[in-house]
Order: structure tokens, then sequence, then C-alpha cells
């Protein structure tokens, strides 16, 4: 297994272990080159065939299904990446492993060829399951357990993940429409490259994090492979994997911006603004812009919550973050029923959907990340993350389910079903956050 100790002698910068800024930029190029295929992935499926920027033809249903095919697979494939982590090559040299497979997947998409189109998915299924469980648990590994900086660290590198999403979607998107699909994803994987330069030159601010312990010569960290699960650490399990349902959950709402509400910008948003149509793609720009923006201020938000003593724990705001989600498919429902009334809907609704998204995205997904990082026992630490994600992966299958679904039951009904779903479940959960915190055995209780 790898290791997630921290070192008591590890520099620091901005008050921060000056690895988290090494892993800042690798998973924001990492980010730039996935969202900046994202952005256009779909789009490219259902361009029809004989435009000037030709795509593949296909109908909306085909491409969501792909689409949820692929976005399940890129986070389910963490699970075999963090067992490879845990017992043959530690976090540090599965990030790199899986920054290569990267570079290839995204150069092979450049190759205008269908076979290179699913092999070069292939290699990015394969890349991303072998760096993403394994650099976020790698974050956790810079500070100790009781750290209070914990969350603020995963706050800062979420902020780099949607740094690579929004520059990703303004210009791989801008690059794929206007100048060629295959352009874009070339692009992707150029930017790749820096990522994986970048990590590797940074590996003096690394030392003893996510280094694999079988050939460490600290013969007690090596039994821990070999001791039993404790009843505390079994309970805390069972909090984790109740969690992850919320993980689903949202994702299955919050992936729809790739999927469903990227073809509804295309096809039924009146785009004009100043006599200029904007890009479909550059929507997918939104949720990253307000990350970048509102993240800091979520975060201090709930820390000040805390010190005044009001419910802040991890649990309460991932239930608040799926509400919020909720809330913001409402306002998609309004514009499907603007859509229905006058032929198109104005693109603030999106924006609106984009924001309540973006506030509930920061309460869940970076404390998600912290929460696993908090309670997964040392021994299965990149086994846990690797779940996480691949959570996360079934998410983006039910996202491509529910888009699916749109063709027959139409864009009201879906977006609705998703609010009411999202709003609902997040309260039912509410009724037994003291019950679960009560598992978690204290395991935030030294956080102030």
């Amino acid at each position: 297994m790898s290791t997630t100790s921290i070192r008591s002698d590890q520099n620091e910068l901005f008050g921060h272990p000056k690895g988290l800024y090494v892993l800042f930029f690798t998973e924001m190029w990492e980010r730039f080159s996935y969202y900046g295929m994202r952005a256009i992935l779909v789009l490219y499926l259902v361009q029809a065939t004989t435009e000037q920027n030709p795509g593949l033809g296909w109908t909306d249903m085909e491409a969501l299904s792909l689409y949820g095919w692929y976005t399940m697979l890129v986070y389910v494939a963490s699970i075999p990446g963090g067992i490879i982590a845990d017992r043959l090559l530690g976090q540090k040299k599965s990030v790199i492993v899986g920054a290569i497979l990267l570079v290839i997947g995204h150069s092979v998409l450049a190759i205008e060829q269908l076979w290179a189109f699913y092999t070069g998915l292939g290699f990015i299924i394969a890349g991303v399951g072998m760096l993403k469980p394994n650099i976020s648990t790698m974050v956790g590994g810079l500070y100790g357990k009781e750290d209070i900086r914990r969350d603020k660290g995963f706050t800062i590198f979420y902020i780099g993940i949607n740094v690579g999403a929004f520059l990703s979607s303004l210009i791989v998107g801008f690059v794929g429409e206007v100048y060629g699909w295959h352009y874009g994803f070339g692009l992707a994987g150029i930017c790749m490259i820096l990522g994986l330069v970048q990590f590797i030159l940074g590996q003096k601010h690394l030392e003893g994090v996510g280094d694999f312990l079988g050939t460490s010569k600290n013969e007690q960290e090596r039994e821990i492979l070999k001791t039993p699960l404790t009843k505390i650490e079994k309970d805390r399990i069972i909090v984790l994997i109740l969690s992850f349902l919320m993980v689903i959950t949202f994702f299955g709402a919050f992936e729809q911006a790739g999927g469903l509400m990227n073809i509804y910008a295309k096809q039924k948003t009146d785009r004009i603004l100043m006599g200029w149509e904007v890009p479909a793609s550059w929507f997918q720009s939104l949720n990253a812009f307000f990350i970048i923006t509102l993240g800091t201020l979520t975060a201090t938000y709930w820390a000040n919550r805390k010190l005044k003593g009001r419910e802040a724990s991890s649990l309460f705001k991932m239930i608040s973050g799926l509400v919020i989600m909720g809330l913001g498919f409402l306002f998609m429902s309004a514009a499907a029923v603007e859509f229905e009334q006058q032929g198109s809907s104005a693109m603030y609704w999106l924006v609106l959907a984009y924001l309540f998204h973006t506030i509930g995205e920061l309460s869940l997904s970076p404390v998600s990340l912290s929460f696993v990082t908090k309670l997964a026992p040392a021994k299965y630490a990149s086994l846990m993350m690797g779940l996480y994600f691949a959570t996360t992966g079934l998410g983006n299958k039910v996202a491509g389910l529910l888009g699916e679904s749109a063709t027959e039951f139409g864009e009201y009904s879906v977006f609705t079903g998703i609010a009411a779903f999202c709003i609902l479940f997040g309260m039912f959960i509410a009724l037994f956050l003291k019950k679960l915190k009560n598992l978690t055995h204290g395991a935030e209780d030294n956080e102030h």
C-alpha cells in the first residue's frame, strides 16, 4: 500500500505544504485535457456529417448513451487504479503512469479515424483511473490526521481542477467548434504533457507522500496490512458507503452538464449575444468560473458556521449540496417551459442553473474527497478513494440514462424529476444525520 503520512520538515507556501501546489497544477492540466475533451465530445457525436465541421452524425440518444458509458468507466477505472497503487506502485508512480496514458489517449483522438476515436477513449479511461484517485489521496497525505487545514487544502486543490476546466471549456471548446473537433482533442493532449512534466519536476516537494510501503524500511508500517479492521474502522466504512449514495445521486444530476444540458444549449437556447452566437461548449465553463470565484467564499462560510457552533459536519455539507443541486434544476425546468411557449429559451436560465449547481458542488464534492481521507483505514486509502470515484462514475452513467430518457419524456419532466429527487433524498438523509455522525466516532471532533 501507499503511505499518507506527513513529513514534519515539509516546507510551506501560503500556509500549506509546497507539495499541494505541485498537485494543484498537475491536476489542473489533467482536468484541462479531460474537460476540454468532454466539452466537445457530445457535440462532436451529434454534429451532422454534412456540416462544414463534420461530426459523427449520431442521434441525441446514441450520443448520450456513449457519454454515460464513457464517463462511468472513466471513474470506475479508479478502483483498479487504487488497487494498483496500494499493492504495486504507490500513488506517486501511479500518477505518472496515468499521465502518460492520458497523453497517449488524447493524442490518438486527434487522428480522424473511428478506430482512433474508440482507442483514444480507452486510453483516457485507463489514464484517469490511474491518476485521479491517487493524486487526490496524495493531497490528504500532505496533512496530519488532525490538521485543520485539510478541508481548505482540498478546496485549493479543487480550485486547481476548475481553473483547468474553465480554460479548457473556452479554449478547447472554441478550437473544436470553430477549427475542427480533432484539433480540439489534440490540444487537450498537448496540455496533458505539461501536467506530466510539471509533476515530475516537483518531486522534491512530495518526498514521503504517495510512496509504496512495500519498499519502505519501516517494518511497523508494513505490518498495517496484516491487522484486521477495528469496529471503529468498520463503522466508518459503513458511513462512507452510505455517503456514496449521495455522491451517486449528486453526479447523476450534475453530469447533465456535459450531456443533456450541453445539447440543450446547442439546440434549444437562444445564444445570440450582441449579434454574436456564443459557442454551446462555452456554457461548460460557467461551473468552473463560479468555483474559482466562489470557492473560497463557500469554504469560509462553512468555517465560520462551525466556529459559531452551528452544524457544519461533512455529512451536513454534503446533504446541503445535494439539496442546492436540486434547486438549480428548477431553473432548467423554467427554461423548458419557456422553450415550449416561445420556441427557444434564454441563456440566463443556464447561467442560474450552473450557479446553483456550483454552490452545491462546492458543498459536496471537495468535502466528500476530504471525508474519504478522514475515515478510510490507512491500508485501504487508495482503494476507498478509488471506490469514491467509482461512485461518481455510476452517477455519470445515471446521468446518461436520464439524458436519454428526455427523448421519450421531454426535458421538462427530466429536469423537474431530478430537482424533486435531489431535494427529497437530501432531506431524507438529514433525518439520520445524528446516527451517521455517531458512526464516524469523532473523526472530525478535533477540527476547529
